[in-house]
């Protein structure tokens, strides 16, 4: 039997801040996260106030998502590594791509993964390289998706599906920890939403596919 994730108590967590003190609440908050079409995520509170938006931007050459304020502002740009063998995500502040300006970035643990398994370095950490700051593990796709600080079975978010069957596929509720950023927490949960449907990718798919066919004609005319 699968061991349960563990919940430490909240004076257990310094204040964790990744993209910004300001997403930072003293006590645990639940968020409802819905599906909206176009690869949309709206984030908001139990009273259906609005947290924060994901949208996708620019995907003519990477598969990029932003993450938004209320107000349409932009908090964080997610941004796929073209190439990569291991789905490897960058997050910068605003709309930079920067390297001064990276917040964090996640691969997969294999380039062939049929449940999600997804290592989170933070940019600025001081700790040894191979260690990873957070773990996602589970499947958004099956509402059971789950963040855990580290490599240890202590949760710091947890994704559960809503108990009515009318919004069963594109709602999910998110329990986030005190003193956890939860922005970070979207962000990092609108990843593996990115990642469980790669048809987001077919614009910058086709584009590759039309520059490869254009040289293939060049050397063979």
């Amino acid at each position: 039997m699968m061991a349960q994730p563990t919940y430490a108590p909240a004076p257990l967590f310094a204040p964790f801040s990744v993209i910004g003190p300001q997403f930072i609440a003293p006590q645990p908050i639940e968020v409802i996260v819905e599906k909206c079409p176009c690869r949309n995520l709206m984030i908001t509170d139990m009273n259906h106030k609005i947290l924060l938006k994901v949208k996708p931007y620019n995907k003519r050459f990477h598969c990029q998502r932003v993450l938004l304020d209320p107000n349409d502002n932009p908090i964080a740009k997610l941004r796929k590594k073209n190439l990569s063998m291991h789905s490897r995500w960058n997050v910068f502040r605003g709309e930079s791509k920067e390297s001064s300006d990276m917040l964090f970035t996640t691969n997969t643990k294999h380039m062939i993964h049929f449940k999600t398994n997804v290592s989170v370095m933070l940019a600025n950490k001081m700790s040894n390289k191979d260690d990873c700051d957070l773990r996602i593990k589970g499947s958004l796709s099956k509402g059971n998706c789950t963040i855990y600080m580290g490599d240890s079975s202590t949760a710091i978010a947890q994704m559960h599906k809503l108990q009515t069957s009318k919004y069963a596929n594109d709602k999910f509720t998110v329990t986030i920890q005190a003193n956890i950023d939860y922005a970070c927490v979207v962000a990092l949960f609108a990843i593996v939403d990115a990642m469980e449907n790669p048809d987001e990718e077919k614009g910058s798919t086709e584009t590759a596919v039309g520059v490869v066919g254009a040289i293939g004609s060049i050397l063979t005319s």
